[in-house]
């Protein structure tokens, strides 16, 4: 399996920069899945202080994107968009990938 990179929306880098700027400090953003909800896999995000070791980083608009081996199998040519939609915004996960989500929208499967 050829594994891609992961992609950032131009909107979505520049709301991590003024998260970081708010925060005060930071590398970037780590991408990442664990198992969980209806459909088995749900996404994870968080800052990253101090990259590990074993991180493959990306680099989009001026921001790092940190992603481990294991959860780059599965994020693997993702682009990750901000959007807004009514009232609500919110990060979008572009994965192709993804065979199925659950209903609610906040898991899927490979």
């Amino acid at each position: 399996m050829s594994v891609a990179g992961v992609d950032l929306t131009e909107r979505a880098a520049r709301h991590v920069q003024r998260s970081l700027q708010k925060r005060g400090k930071g590398e970037g953003l780590r991408l990442g899945v664990r198992t969980s909800g209806c459909s088995g896999m749900a996404y994870v995000m968080e800052f990253v202080d101090e990259p590990k070791p074993e991180d493959q980083v990306f680099e989009n608009h001026g921001v790092k994107i940190f992603v481990d081996p294991k959860s780059l199998i599965y994020l693997s040519g993702t682009e990750l968009d901000f959007v807004r939609e009514g009232l609500n915004e919110g990060f979008k996960f572009n994965n192709p990938n993804v065979k199925d989500e659950c209903g609610c929208g906040e898991s899927f499967n490979v």
